[in-house]
């Protein structure tokens, strides 16, 4: 009988700066992955003019297989022929995308080598009218894979709108490390200690990429609102992006440089979280946020905007404050009933603590993907074959 081998895939990703969300659920995954049943080969896109870019640094800190390929520019063609001579090279089975970049090349890539398609749909955040022309494209271009994973129902909607065959799509919501993400109370003072916080200040938290679509600037200005009437508030950002520039100057102007802090790209998130009284998510969109299900996890109160994927981790009242976005004035109420109203606020927060153990484990993620991937090599085979799988 032919030999048994692990099936092979290509996590392929292009993104900017320090990534995101699915820079987690990617590299994470890849360590993963059982490595007598799936040899994963992590893929970033490196456009050489991105002096932010750290990908590398947290791919290493995971010892994953890591490949990087520098671009001059975006849309370089000489990355074609390294990304050929890789699939070549690790024999790979799959090509797992992630963002519209990634599925036109694996696209590209299955039209001349014998790989199979899968990609993870993140979502469509930009708001250029040239990032429009791209995601326009994407999702003619997602019609012709085999499988896609939808990172909440609302992008599984929007797919289908598109016309992607609804069986072709796998709800999968990103997921957490409940075993990483937990809160322990005797970190609590060293971390406000070593971040200068005093004894009374009450600290709000929010992370996420400093970018138009996250909107730091509704929650600043709903900050400012409290603020007001509760000097002991304090507000820290953690994150990195276009819109830090612009962001400080808002702050300024609301004069808020006293109590509101931008931490800049941080990998101790865990950490953070035993600073935060209250996490608060103001985006305009989500997917399903990694960093929302990491307050959960951390058992931080929540308040959020009742957008996308958000809206399916937290049920009204039950795991968090889901408000309006957009809305300034809605946000600051809904933060100032969760600085409040405390037994409510604890009750919440021990019942997200609960979902994400139950629902959203990394671990049940990984069962749902690893499948994806088992069935789509079991289709591509002949009938005759599907008993097993041989070396090329």
């Amino acid at each position: 009988m032919p030999r048994i081998r692990p099936i092979r895939i290509l996590e392929l990703r292009s993104v900017r700066g320090t990534g995101g969300g699915p820079e987690k659920t990617i590299l994470q995954g890849a360590a993963r992955a059982d490595p007598h049943r799936f040899a994963v080969t992590v893929c970033y896109l490196h456009d050489a003019r991105d002096l932010a870019f750290r990908i590398d640094v947290q791919a290493a800190d995971l010892n994953i297989d890591y490949v990087e390929i520098t671009e001059r520019h975006s849309w370089d063609p000489q990355i074609w022929t390294a990304l050929r001579r890789l699939v070549r090279e690790r024999q790979i089975d799959i090509v797992h995308a992630h963002e519209y970049k990634s599925d036109f090349l694996a696209r590209l890539l299955a039209k001349f080598e014998p790989v199979i398609l899968l990609a993870t749909v993140h979502g469509w955040t930009g708001c250029t009218r040239r990032e429009r022309l791209f995601y326009f494209v994407d999702k003619r271009l997602l019609r012709g894979f085999p499988r896609l994973s939808a990172v909440s129902d609302q992008i599984r909607q929007t797919l289908v709108d598109a016309g992607v065959r609804e069986d072709r799509i796998h709800s999968i919501p990103n997921a957490i490390d409940t075993t990483v993400f937990h809160r322990d109370a005797a970190m609590v003072k060293r971390v406000r200690d070593s971040l200068g916080l005093g004894p009374h200040d009450v600290v709000i938290g929010a992370v996420g990429r400093l970018e138009p679509q996250k909107r730091f600037d509704v929650l600043l200005q709903a900050f400012a609102r409290i603020r007001s009437k509760r000097p002991d508030l304090r507000l820290l950002i953690v994150g990195e992006g276009g819109e830090r520039t612009n962001l400080e100057d808002a702050r300024n102007r609301l004069g808020l440089a006293d109590s509101c802090r931008f931490l800049g790209h941080r990998a101790d998130i865990v950490d953070l979280h035993h600073a935060f009284d209250l996490f608060i998510q103001s985006s305009d969109y989500e997917g399903t946020p990694n960093a929302v299900l990491e307050a959960m996890a951390m058992e931080t109160p929540i308040v959020a905007t009742d957008v996308g994927g958000t809206a399916e981790l937290i049920q009204y009242r039950v795991h968090g404050l889901l408000v309006r976005p957009q809305d300034p004035v809605a946000l600051a109420q809904a933060m100032e009933q969760a600085l409040r109203d405390s037994e409510a606020t604890t009750k919440r927060r021990s019942a997200a603590r609960q979902r994400v153990e139950q629902e959203f484990s990394f671990d049940k993620r990984m069962q749902v993907v690893e499948a994806i991937y088992e069935r789509l090599m079991m289709e591509s085979l002949p009938q005759s074959h599907r008993g097993h799988r041989e070396d090329r």
